[in-house]
């Protein structure tokens, strides 16, 4: 049986997971970096590595982007061959790209968008992020995965849905 994705449904996910990534570092860096704290043995590192999970804390409790360089979005696309698209009036990538321009432009929690329309000549900032980078690949299977992987100056984990 094929699984269904609505249009909806996918720009929610992308809006969601990129603000979710926005302000929570994964729990296994926490996790590490906190037996990393009890280890030092330098005053001033393990005051850097306190200013961090300090850092990391506010972020997560205030829902505030962990570093004000939100980068460009890469996604990566897995499409089951059984997958079915409903309540698509346009492409798929127009809906990646509208659940990263509702996630970047997201009144409680705007990120700064850095992408630019034209980055030769009018260097015009598109003020939502948009474009995306955006890699599809068809797959065996009837589930959509969706993966954003850590970059430099961009999103710092690995967010994923089916």
């Amino acid at each position: 049986m094929p699984t269904t994705i609505r249009h909806a449904d996918l720009v929610e996910t992308v809006a969601a997971a990129l603000q979710y990534i926005s302000y929570y570092h994964p729990a296994d860096y926490i996790t590490h970096l906190a037996r990393a704290y009890e280890r030092e043995a330098s005053p001033a590192a393990k005051d850097a590595i306190a200013q961090i999970l300090t850092n990391s804390k506010m972020c997560a409790q205030g829902h505030r982007p962990i570093c004000q360089d939100t980068g460009v979005v890469n996604v990566f696309l897995k499409i089951g061959m059984d997958v079915r698209f409903e309540g698509f009036a346009g492409s798929i990538e127009d809906a990646v790209n509208e659940g990263v321009r509702r996630a970047y432009t997201d009144a409680d929690n705007p990120l700064r968008a850095s992408v630019l329309a034209d980055p030769l000549f009018e260097r015009k900032n598109t003020k939502d992020n948009t474009p995306a980078v955006i890699h599809m690949t068809v797959v065996p299977g009837d589930k959509l995965d969706v993966t954003w992987p850590p970059r430099a100056a961009g999103p710092r984990t690995r967010a994923s849905s089916s």
